[in-house]
């Protein structure tokens, strides 16, 4: 009895220390799974536990984001400090707030606007509205047009993507302007995937899916025949001929992630939109990052900083975090066995002890008895005489 009783102590000591240790992962694996459909819950689990590895990461990022001169990057770490309540030094937040400052200036604006709108390539919003405006008087996708599009009837290298979006860009301009604004979202990101592409900063995947959309939403033949006699000097005739061209019926996939982009560019800027595109390798992680970016707006770049497609898919397979939790149940089930053992066995023990205590004392009782008949006293035996 004393080895079993020995052998559920041993198992409760074990399971009790495999407990401890699993509980933590089974927790954040059981929190990480729920939260495996909302990217901002699963970015916040994600950095906390990131944070917790290394409280000086976010510090370090800041410093590498006011070397780079990325000032728009350094402010949404910023941003994520205060909401995270993380105390940083005083030297370090003075420094983001010049380099703010600096870059929303307005010389640095109108310099970048004109940018923009001459060479059609955005990395950030004042640039960004310069391209817009290229695009909005029909411009710069005209110009994109007439290129890929000779390119084509030459034979001569085409960006496919650029061609498709630029077409696509013809005909949502036209829309913007009948919606007053309505289409504008679908219009900027338009745009910006646009400008991804032509800087390489569109993720392989999502640029391999933009391509194959492109050759979809394009009529090949018809484009030739239209950019044949365009010209940028002739928009109107152009515009009429690659209209034409352009498949709006095939272009439902292509317009979704033009609205997806355009909301992360307005939630957390058209840096923000360019983080976006160049990890994303289709136009769910798109999706998932808009919503991501109405969550979080401006921290959204510093969540896809650090933790990269981690802020919008678990980085690690459901199989992983689901053994944690089966490790852990399967560690409850073996405590509740082991105490349950070692209650039965020291209650066993008890009732034992008991009825050994009691035999014990039967036994003696019985003994005292048989040696009072064998040996009666004096005065039993005067007491049977009379």
């Amino acid at each position: 009895m004393r080895l079993k009783l020995g052998i559920a102590k041993a198992g409760i000591a074990l399971c009790a220390v495999a407990l401890v240790l699993t509980l933590p992962h089974a927790r954040r694996s059981a929190a990480l799974l729920a939260a495996q459909d909302d990217p901002a819950q699963l970015s916040e689990l994600q950095i906390g536990s990131a944070l917790q590895q290394d409280p000086g990461l976010i510090a370090r990022h800041i410093t590498e984001a006011l070397d780079a001169h990325d000032a728009d990057l350094a402010n949404s770490l910023l941003q994520l400090t205060a909401a995270r309540n993380i105390v940083l030094p005083a030297d370090l937040t003075t420094r983001v707030a010049e380099a703010v400052a600096a870059e929303q200036s307005g010389a640095g604006i109108a310099t970048r606007f004109a940018t923009g709108l001459v060479t059609g390539r955005a990395d950030d919003g004042a640039s960004l509205s310069g391209t817009l405006a290229g695009d909005l008087f029909v411009f710069g996708d005209i110009r994109d047009v007439v290129r890929e599009g000779k390119n084509l009837a030459t034979g001569a290298d085409v960006d496919r993507v650029v061609l498709g979006l630029a077409a696509a860009g013809i005909a949502v301009t036209a829309a913007t302007y009948v919606t007053v604004g309505g289409a504008a979202p679908a219009r900027a990101g338009l745009t910006l995937v646009k400008d991804a592409r032509k800087v390489g900063r569109l993720g392989e995947g999502l640029a391999a899916w933009a391509g194959r959309s492109a050759r979809e939403v394009v009529d090949a033949p018809a484009l030739q025949r239209a950019v044949a006699g365009g010209s940028i000097g002739r928009p109107a005739e152009t515009l009429t001929a690659v209209k034409a061209a352009f498949r709006a019926e095939k272009a439902g996939g292509l317009m979704r992630l033009a609205k997806d982009v355009g909301r992360v560019g307005e939630k957390a800027g058209t840096r923000g939109a360019l983080d976006t595109l160049k990890i994303a390798e289709g136009p769910k992680d798109v999706a998932r990052a808009a919503r991501l970016a109405e969550a979080k707006g401006g921290q959204t770049r510093a969540f896809l900083k650090i933790l990269g497609r981690g802020a919008l898919f678990l980085t690690m397979g459901a199989w992983n975090f689901a053994w944690w939790i089966f490790g852990a149940l399967m560690t409850v089930f073996g405590l509740v066995c082991s105490l349950k053992a070692g209650v039965e066995r020291m209650t066993q023990n008890w009732i034992d002890r008991g009825k050994a205590r009691r035999a014990k004392r039967l036994l003696a009782e019985a003994k005292c008895a048989q040696a009072a008949q064998v040996n009666p006293s004096p005065v039993a035996a005067a007491l049977s005489v009379s």
